[in-house]
């Protein structure tokens, strides 16, 4: 299979996600780019940061346009990450590839298992609304800051967590955590971004540029798919991809250093 078929492929699925869930897309990113379009780790976080920065601004506009949206908690989700995010940035590119590759297996393992836990989320889905919630600006720049160093070193937008944290600390519907997620994950993305220096030379553009078409196309879908599906059970779904990705990482990191021996 040729590789814009397969960048194309996985660039919809990214898309969906984040148009469905309000984040997830990096966490599929990072392990198609490395496994099936042959980027090393450091190159895959780097061309995840853009595709997830572009296609999460297209996707903020739609749910912006549906009101989904909280700018102020969103604003100080994103301001309180770009510093870490920045910080992050700059270092990823010196860390081992091995190392890069554990670390983005556990958090998308840690990923897969907060969502398949139930929880307030799905009470919310399957009763409709939820609390508005007041803005804590503590609590939320504080998340804020420790979402925004995970974006930055491991290339992950960092949205399948933000929603979980709008809810709990923000008390948000599940509507609106998706939609204030997308604009978190494109500022702390955009911030890891501009301070990835060398990583960001060499990269494939004949892959990254259809890989980001088609994750813009996809996340409008996703948003459409949301409205027409449950929420407990898109995470579900989505969650179980999470654990497969997670344990092809880690085999693949054991295999290579029993390699090295």
């Amino acid at each position: 299979m040729s590789a814009l078929v397969l960048a194309l492929f996985a660039g919809a699925v990214v898309g969906l996600a984040l148009g469905a869930l309000g984040g997830g897309g990096s966490v599929l990113a990072v392990p198609a780019l490395i496994y099936l379009l042959g980027f090393t780790p450091a190159a895959a976080t780097t061309a995840s940061l853009l595709i997830v920065t572009v296609t999460s601004a297209s996707a903020l506009y739609a749910h912006a346009r549906a009101g989904h949206v909280r700018w102020r908690a969103g604003v100080l989700f994103a301001g309180a990450g770009i510093p870490p995010a920045a910080a992050a940035g700059a270092v990823a590119g010196r860390l081992p590839q091995a190392a890069l590759t554990a670390a983005f297996a556990a958090v998308a393992a840690l990923a897969g298992a907060r969502m398949l836990r139930p929880g307030r989320t799905d009470a919310e889905d399957a009763g409709g609304a939820g609390a508005a919630g007041a803005v804590r600006p503590g609590r939320a720049a504080g998340a804020g800051a420790g979402l925004g160093a995970l974006t930055g070193l491991l290339g992950v937008g960092g949205g399948f967590l933000v929603v979980p944290a709008l809810i709990t600390v923000l008390a948000f519907e599940m509507r609106a955590a998706t939609g204030t997620s997308l604009l978190v994950i494109a500022a702390n993305s955009l911030a890891a971004l501009a301070t990835r220096g060398s990583t960001t030379t060499g990269l494939d553009w004949g892959v990254i540029a259809p890989f980001t078409g088609a994750a813009i196309l996809g996340a409008w879908d996703g948003k459409r798919l949301a409205s027409r599906l449950s929420g407990p059970r898109l995470r579900r779904a989505f969650a179980v991809v999470l654990l497969a990705v997670a344990a092809g990482m880690l085999v693949d990191v054991l295999v290579a250093l029993v390699a090295r021996r």
